[in-house]
C-alpha cells in the first residue's frame, strides 16, 4: 500500500478505500471580483492551490479513484440558512443578496458552482452542503459506506474553516484522513501555517499533513 511522508509520520492507505474529497473549490470564494474579494479577502490566497489540486486529479482519476466534490451554499429561499449564519457580515454582502456571479452562495447561482479548472467528471459525487462541515445535513456518509471509503485525501477551502470541520468531523466517524497542505488554502497565511500545525500536532490528533508531490502516485494503478 503507498505510503506518504507526512506530518506527524507516515501515512499508509489503501487505494481501493480511498477518496479524494475536494471541499469548496467555487468561485464565489475563488475568483477575482466575487463574494470572497468583494469582502477584502485576497483571492491569490486560494488561487495558488488550483495548478497542484488539479495536476493531483488528474492522476488520481487516471488510476480510477473516486473524487468527491463539496459546494456550500443554500436554497433559494434560505430556509436552510439559520440566522447566526445569515445575519453575519456587512448588508449588501450577505447570503442571498446579488453579487456579482449571482445571488451569494444560494444554490445554482453562477457563483455557488465549482471553477472552470477543476469541474467534477462526469459520475464524479456532487455534495451541497448548507453548513461548514461535509457531513452536516448531506449525503456523504452514505457515500462513503456506500463506496466502501475508510480514507479521505482532503483539498479545497477554507483550511480553517470548511476543511477544519470536515476533517475534524470525518476523525469523529473514524476516517483517517491526509489533508495535501499545497491543495489547501486560506485568504489568511497565519490561519493557513497553523491550521495545518493544528491538525498534526499531538501525534496528528485529527489527521496527517502533506504536500500532493509526495503522495506516491506512481503506486496507485
Amino acid at each position: 500500500m503507498p505510503t506518504v511522508e507526512a506530518q506527524p509520520g507516515p501515512f499508509t492507505f489503501d487505494p481501493a478505500t480511498t477518496a479524494l474529497l475536494v471541499i469548496d473549490m467555487q468561485r464565489d470564494f475563488l475568483e477575482p471580483g466575487g463574494f470572497g474579494e468583494s469582502l477584502g479577502n485576497d483571492v491569490s490566497q486560494l488561487r495558488r492551490t488550483i495548478a497542484p489540486l488539479a495536476a493531483f486529479m488528474t492522476t488520481w482519476r487516471a488510476a480510477g479513484l473516486p473524487v468527491i466534490h463539496t459546494r456550500e451554499g443554500h436554497l433559494p429561499d434560505l430556509s436552510d440558512c439559520p440566522p447566526a449564519k445569515l445575519e453575519r457580515g456587512a448588508p449588501s454582502k450577505r447570503i442571498g443578496d446579488p453579487g456579482a456571479f449571482g445571488r451569494i452562495l444560494i444554490r445554482g447561482e453562477y457563483g455557488h458552482d465549482i471553477i472552470d479548472e477543476l469541474q467534477p467528471a462526469p459520475g464524479e459525487a456532487v455534495v451541497d452542503k448548507p453548513g461548514k462541515g461535509a457531513f452536516y445535513a448531506t449525503e456523504l456518509q452514505e457515500l462513503l459506506d456506500k463506496g466502501g471509503i475508510r480514507s479521505l485525501l482532503v483539498a479545497g477551502v477554507t483550511t480553517e474553516v470548511c476543511v477544519h470541520t470536515t476533517v475534524r468531523e470525518a476523525n469523529d466517524r473514524g476516517y483517517e484522513c491526509l489533508v495535501l497542505a499545497d491543495c489547501v488554502g486560506s485568504y489568511f497565511p497565519e490561519f493557513q501555517r497553523v491550521g495545518l500545525e493544528m491538525i498534526a500536532a499531538q501525534g496528528g490528533i485529527f489527521g496527517w499533513v502533506a504536500d500532493s508531490t509526495s503522495v506516491p502516485l506512481q503506486e496507485l494503478s
